[in-house]
């Protein structure tokens, strides 16, 4: 029999671990539901074209995404980002404007696996469709900022551009061709190739060679017509206004063709890889279009739940060994079994967090998987306590042996316990 694992660059995230996700899933929950952002759950894999509107140039779109076809000679592919999937649900439903949504889910890549970039990675964002409005680009990059601050991550810079319109991009993307062509035979083998397809993935470039011929190319900003101008200033002052620090850096480009004005990024700097982004996003005015749909404003963020908790680890915040879930009570039973199945069933219907043994293991081995477990409380039920229909509660956490063990009725023990668990 061969051992089956995990494919490569995918991995299974075990207890107690997991637990950490459930917080942070939590977390992003409460965060984004508490300014009006609803949740959205689409399709795991969406017809190949959806995907395909996020631009032909980019990797994601060239190397990177899983493609198929299906049974029925459907090309499909695995989603390998959340915003493409929200818009086509936008103009396939149409729902009110503007409509704020946010999503939690996996997604897929084609690429080299390294720490925090997984070939399946998980990623949570929000999309605002129907609003042209600057402040709401300051409500999203503020809802991200917001969560990185509800866990404890205090080395996260924000990085923020734009990238123009219709209007301002083509006069500096000639700008930036021409510059580039000039220095095409600096630039990497990739970019030299296909620098027409889109002068502005050269900008994204990591490679030495790209980073170093570009080091004096134009500005976008220096290019921006009057409205995005406006714009950008008032995003910029309301950033300020809420005092969130900013960086302005004209190479961010991001890593999708839709993108228009306001772009930002995130980055964790107690992440040594050069691969420290940890969220981003921007606007996409013209994105809603691409897929059929009326002229719609949209902007939004996606942030790599897999990196972002790397980042708490390199801070030291969010330990695993303070969110694993603990148990309440957990129940010994060496008077035949039935007391714990019995009382397990009514202490969780109570709203307590309740575990036992099985299989009729000794008195001696279910208090050792009591003192394991984590739970405060241990709960023994013997012959003498079923005899006289009572409950001994131990408490585990208290020292010395013996010490707070004390007999209560059954009829009294829901009382009890909540009196001693404070709930």
């Amino acid at each position: 029999m061969p051992e089956f694992r995990t494919p490569n660059g995918t991995r299974d995230i075990m207890p107690p671990e997991s637990a950490r996700w459930e917080v942070l899933l939590a977390r992003f929950a409460a965060a984004v539901e508490a300014a009006g952002y609803g949740l959205v759950i689409s399709p795991m894999f969406e017809n190949v074209e959806v995907f395909q509107r996020v631009g032909a140039s980019t990797d994601v779109v060239r190397k990177e995404m899983y493609q198929f076809t299906d049974k029925g000679g459907r090309s499909l592919a695995l989603r390998p980002e959340g915003t493409a999937s929200i818009v086509r649900a936008f103009v396939q439903h149409r729902p009110p404007t503007p409509w704020k949504t946010w999503y939690a889910a996996p997604s897929f890549r084609y690429e080299h696996a390294q720490a925090g970039r997984y070939r399946q990675h998980h990623q949570g964002g929000v999309e605002v469709l129907g609003s042209a409005d600057p402040d709401i680009d300051v409500e999203v990059i503020a809802l991200a900022w917001s969560f990185f601050a509800s866990l404890d991550l205090r080395l996260v810079t924000l990085r923020l551009n734009s990238l123009g319109d219709a209007t301002c991009r083509p006069v500096y993307r000639a700008a930036l061709g021409a510059f580039l062509q000039s220095r095409l035979p600096l630039l990497c083998d990739d970019h030299r190739a296909r620098l027409e397809d889109n002068p502005l993935r050269v900008l994204d470039c990591k490679k030495p060679e790209c980073v170093a011929a570009t080091a004096d190319a134009p500005h976008q900003l220096d290019f921006l017509c009057s409205a995005c101008a406006l714009h950008f200033d008032r995003v910029m002052l309301g950033l300020r206004s809420l005092a969130i620090p900013f960086v302005l850096d004209p190479r961010l480009v991001r890593g999708m063709d839709y993108y228009s004005r306001t772009t930002f990024e995130f980055a964790a700097s107690a992440l040594e890889s050069a691969q420290n982004a940890v969220g981003g996003g921007g606007r996409y005015d013209g994105l809603v279009e691409e897929m059929g749909g009326p002229p719609t404003p949209g902007v939004g963020f996606g942030i790599g739940l897999d990196r972002t908790l790397l980042a708490c680890d390199a801070e030291g915040v969010l330990p695993v060994s303070a969110v694993a879930p603990r148990l309440d009570v957990f129940v010994v039973d060496f008077a035949g079994g039935s007391a714990a199945r019995d009382l397990t069933f009514l202490l969780r219907s109570s709203g307590f967090r309740v575990d036992r043994a099985f299989d009729g293991r000794s008195p001696k081995s279910q208090l050792k998987s009591a003192d394991r477990s984590g739970a405060r409380l241990a709960l023994i039920i013997g012959p003498d306590e079923a005899a006289a229909d009572q409950v001994t509660i131990k408490d585990l956490r208290a020292a010395g042996p013996g010490a707070s063990q004390e007999r209560v009725d059954r009829a009294l023990l829901v009382a009890e316990l909540r009196r001693r668990l404070l709930l």
